[in-house]
């Protein structure tokens, strides 16, 4: 029996739940049919909901991303839906969610904070915050990670020396059948945690282990069917236990934050900065000398701040490179041409972010990879933070807003085969690399991922560096053919767990 089958049972298990359940649904649909009847006029149309329900029946929860897109074809760019009695407008397609996101930034440029993240952050951090603590938190963070050289030969030396270690974790594998999913994830974490912290952690540190395989579950779990319920219905299935799973692994990681932030305060040094827990150490002491009130520059901001920076830092970067590995297997004839390129241009030198504007068709293949992997197919849900008319609809302030990025990625008036794994997405008629307006993997506007520079110079050092050094094939006896690119269910899209051959090319 599925989660939402056992929900529907638990509603109408007894008289009692049933007679309740049935006031219920008549007072939902008296509350609907009248809003239906007011404002039908003026908001983005839809599928008829059900009272209570909403149109939840409607929706495959294993793959919302795929549903939307679906009823868009019907509704339209704009449209609406009910997730149980929360109303959520979907924008679908490049124009309308670069329209809403670019053009009308200030209007849909709120965070929709679901319940989930609301119960580990309460409203702290970057991610799941809005108003003056979220501008703060964000320019502050921007700020210092370009202090720290994010997009500069600084980041660049930190990224290196880490690819210089997943390179030699992939050689202990002798070219045997082994999961890309833990390198990975520990590279990109040791990235982020060197801006952080000031210092990288050794792969076999079990605080560090632990961390990244929380931070990993939670991802993993929040895109679940029981989540998206509870989201919906919180107060009916607060006892889901992916949510109590949840919240045991933030209390645990914030207790390991606390500890490091603990020891960088015993050694800190006001006119040195080693990473931005100093910087935001230093920062809060200059507010509290200063007496200021109501300072954003306080605990539980750091730290969710260094939460939000480590999760979504690690995961999304980590799922990106194994798409990458994944696809150069699935496609031979394409990691020929990846490696011809990179041997004719690089030799046996170490890559450098210098060498990207002499790789083109690497460029291009690192690029098609974001595109077909649509990492954040709904990207974090907006909120809309005023009444706002958008093409021709009414949208109401505080409306839960999904971009529809999937539908950007593989939108079809844009790319000339959108389902296809094709470079030549991004390469002219000579082969040169081109730039694509549709190209909005990092979404777009007020909340664009802060950390897009980075992540764009990790993808490439760490693609092209075991490119490099390793030619990827399946695991013997099984053929390309045989390789399965579906995703996980996840808060992102990963790929499901499956073993390369890291075959070294000296």
């Amino acid at each position: 029996m599925s989660f939402l089958e056992d929900f529907v049972f638990f509603l109408f298990s007894s008289p009692a739940t049933l007679l309740g359940a049935f006031a219920l649904l008549l007072i939902f649909y008296v509350v609907s049919s009248s809003f239906t009847s007011q404002e039908k006029r003026k908001e983005p149309p839809g599928p008829r909901p059900l009272p209570l329900l909403g149109n939840l029946l409607q929706l495959d929860l294993k793959r919302p991303h795929k549903t939307l897109c679906e009823l868009s074809k019907k509704y339209g760019s704009v449209f609406t839906l009910y997730l149980g009695t929360n109303k959520v407008v979907v924008l679908a397609g490049y124009k309308t969610v670069k329209e809403a996101l670019v053009s009308n930034a200030e209007a849909f440029g709120d965070r929709d904070i679901a319940p989930l993240f609301y119960d580990m952050t309460q409203g702290h951090g970057i991610l799941f915050a809005n108003g003056e603590t979220w501008k703060e938190m964000r320019r502050f963070s921007l700020s210092t990670l370009r202090d720290f050289g994010m997009g500069k030969r600084v980041a660049e030396d930190k990224i290196l020396e880490e690819c210089h270690h997943l390179i030699q974790l992939f050689e202990e594998h002798k070219g045997k059948p082994f999961d890309t999913a833990r390198p990975a994830n520990y590279a990109t974490s040791n990235i982020i945690s060197s801006i952080v912290y000031g210092s990288r952690f050794e792969y076999n540190d079990p605080r560090f282990q632990n961390m990244v395989r929380r931070a990993n579950e939670n991802i993993r779990m929040a895109g679940s069917a029981a989540i998206q319920l509870y989201n919906m219905f919180p107060r009916l299935t607060s006892w889901i236990k992916n949510r109590r799973l949840i919240l045991k692994n933030v209390e645990t990681t914030v207790k390991d934050i606390k500890d490091l932030i603990k020891h960088l305060k015993e050694s800190l040094n006001p006119h040195i900065c080693r990473g931005l827990v100093d910087c935001f150490l230093i920062r809060k002491q200059k507010e509290e000398d200063s007496c200021v009130v109501d300072t954003h520059y306080n605990e539980r901001n750091l730290i969710f701040t260094v939460t939000n920076l480590f999760g979504a830092g690690t995961d999304t970067t980590a799922a990106t490179l194994r798409w990458g590995l994944l696809f150069m297997t699935k496609y031979p004839h394409i990691q020929d041409q990846v490696q011809e390129e990179l041997s004719r241009v690089v030799g046996s030198r170490q890559v450098q972010i210098d060498d990207r504007k002499n790789l083109p068709y690497v460029d291009a293949v690192i690029h098609e990879t974001q595109r077909m992997a649509n990492i954040v197919p709904m990207a974090i849900p907006h909120e809309t933070s005023q009444d706002v008319t958008f093409q021709g609809y009414f949208i109401k302030k505080g409306t839960t807003v999904f971009p529809l990025l999937t539908s950007v990625l593989y939108d079809e008036s844009e790319w000339e085969s959108p389902h296809t794994f094709n470079p030549s997405h991004f390469l002219d008629k000579e082969g040169k690399f081109i730039r694509r307006e549709a190209f909005l993997p990092f979404s777009a506007g007020r909340r664009v991922c802060l950390g897009e520079s980075l992540a764009k110079m990790e993808l490439f050092l760490l693609f092209t560096s075991l490119l490099q050094r390793f030619r990827f094939t399946p695991p013997p006896g099984v053929t390309v053919e045989e390789l399965d690119l579906s995703p996980v269910v996840g808060f992102i899209l990963s790929p499901a767990p499956h073993k390369l051959c890291a075959v070294s090319r000296e």
